[in-house]
C-alpha cells in the first residue's frame, strides 16, 4: 500500500475522485490552455479528464481495488482530443474514445455492484461526457469568445490514456492518493 493510500483510508469521508491522465505532451498542453483561460482564483488542478466526481470516501480500498483491476485488464489506449464543448459559462474540449466509454461502463457496472447504486451520485451515474475544462465560471460572453477561438486554434490530435487517478475532494483543491498507471499493449 502507498504512503498516499494509508493516509488516505484514516480519511474516510472526503469524497473519492477519479481521473483519466494523459500522456506527458497531451497534459503540458492541456495544462497550459487552463492556465491561460481558467480564472487563476479557481485554478486549484491541473487539467484532468473526471471519470467519477464523488465517490465515497469511506470505500476507498474497494475503489482503488477496482481501479487497479481495471487499469491491468484494459491498458493503454488512443484518445482523440481537440472538439470544442460549449459549457454556457465555460469551454472545454471533447475527448473521443470507444475504449474510453467501454472503460466507463466497465467501472460504472463494478461499482454499482461493489458498493451499490445508492452509493454512486447521479452524475457518476450517468453516461460519460469525457472532457477536460479549459475555462470554467466566466460570463457567457467570454466563453462564446473563447470558444470561437479555440474552434480555430486548437487543431484535433491524439492523445494517449496513461493512468486511471484515485484523488480526495478537499473543497476546491484535491488531494492524490494514487496513480495506477496503464500498461502499454
Amino acid at each position: 500500500m502507498s504512503a498516499e493510500l494509508a493516509q488516505a483510508v484514516g480519511d474516510d469521508e472526503r469524497p473519492l475522485v477519479v481521473t483519466l491522465a494523459l500522456d506527458d505532451v497531451s497534459q503540458q498542453r492541456l495544462d497550459g490552455l487552463r492556465r491561460a483561460h481558467f480564472p487563476a482564483d479557481r485554478n486549484h488542478l491541473p487539467a484532468h479528464v473526471t471519470l467519477f466526481h464523488a465517490l465515497p470516501g469511506r470505500r476507498v480500498r474497494s475503489v482503488r481495488h477496482l481501479l487497479a483491476d481495471a487499469a491491468q485488464e484494459v491498458g493503454s489506449f488512443d484518445v482523440r482530443v481537440g472538439e470544442v464543448m460549449r459549457l454556457g459559462r465555460g469551454t472545454a474540449l471533447r475527448l473521443a474514445s470507444g475504449e474510453l466509454e467501454a472503460l466507463h461502463a466497465r467501472l460504472l457496472s463494478r461499482l454499482r455492484t461493489e458498493l451499490g447504486d445508492d452509493a454512486l451520485t447521479a452524475q457518476d451515474r450517468h453516461r460519460l461526457r469525457p472532457h477536460v475544462t479549459v475555462q470554467n465560471k466566466v460570463d457567457p460572453a467570454r466563453a462564446r469568445a473563447l470558444a470561437e477561438r479555440l474552434e480555430v486554434e486548437v487543431s484535433p490530435w491524439t492523445a494517449r490514456a496513461a493512468a486511471l487517478e484515485l484523488w480526495r475532494y478537499d473543497g476546491g483543491p484535491w488531494s492524490p492518493v494514487e496513480t495506477l498507471h496503464l500498461p502499454s499493449p
